[in-house]
């Protein structure tokens, strides 16, 4: 490549975010447009600056550096990833948003140098490959899930989900009598699933759509979504919306 590679950092913690910058430095292919510190500012920035790389952490609070990559594949821009992470079980969720590549923390300098090799290689071969044809759009909504249980990895389809419960950084996936942990917050795991199917009724709680029977309140203002077990969920006051609207009230 010619012209330098117009890169962003974004993490929540601004020692990496330093840390970074000083690799970067060293770095001659590349120069720093802007750095972030949460997915919704870094959003805002990749639609303002419209970078060729940008280096993503992914254990940020609300909106994570894997929903931030949906987000921004849903916005119809490419820029190039690379995942700084301190991480290791990501990796798979990673290359499925055809990450350039993913590095562990602390980023050696010989590391980033090889990073950006291949950035430079897939940034010249898109620029090689430009046709008057629009990019073909990446499919907006997740159809799929691949989580670790035991030795395995194991497909979970969206539509065999009947509910997601938070717990700590992993969600829990219910499907009929099993359970699954996949490791991501739930705003991201939101971002990902159609609110056709699926409605978030509690800031833990995310409910299929076909899976809720009835709704229900206790005299007292607050609601509870029955479900088709037979098990209730308490509706969160911020949510309650969301349950109401399933009902055209």
């Amino acid at each position: 490549m010619t012209t330098p590679i117009r890169t962003m950092i974004v993490d929540d913690e601004p020692l990496a975010v330093e840390r970074l910058q000083m690799l970067c430095a060293r770095e001659p292919r590349i120069v720093l447009v802007g750095t972030a510190t949460d997915g919704e500012a870094a959003l805002r920035l990749v639609e303002g600056l419209r970078p060729d790389l940008v280096m993503l952490d992914i254990a940020m609070p609300l909106l994570d550096g894997i929903g931030v990559a949906r987000a921004v594949g849903r916005m119809g821009l490419r820029p190039a990833i690379i995942f700084v992470t301190a991480f290791e079980g990501f990796a798979v969720e990673a290359f499925d948003l055809a990450a350039i590549d993913y590095l562990l923390k602390p980023v050696a300098h010989d590391r980033l140098t090889r990073a950006v090799d291949r950035v430079e290689t897939a940034l010249g071969n898109r620029s090689a490959d430009i046709t008057d044809l629009p990019a073909e759009p990446e499919a907006q909504w997740a159809e799929e899930f691949w989580v670790p249980h035991r030795s395995e990895l194991i497909r979970v389809g969206t539509d065999q989900i009947d509910r997601i419960e938070a717990e700590r950084d992993y969600m829990r996936l219910h499907v009929g009598g099993h359970s699954y942990l996949l490791h991501q917050t739930i705003s991201s795991l939101e971002t990902r699933l159609d609110p056709g199917n699926f409605v978030r009724l509690h800031r833990s709680h995310i409910v299929r759509r076909d899976h809720i029977a009835r709704l229900r309140h206790d005299g007292s203002g607050v609601w509870f979504a029955c479900l088709a077990n037979n098990s209730e969920i308490r509706i969160g006051r911020t949510f309650l919306a969301n349950a109401k609207a399933m009902t055209g009230r």
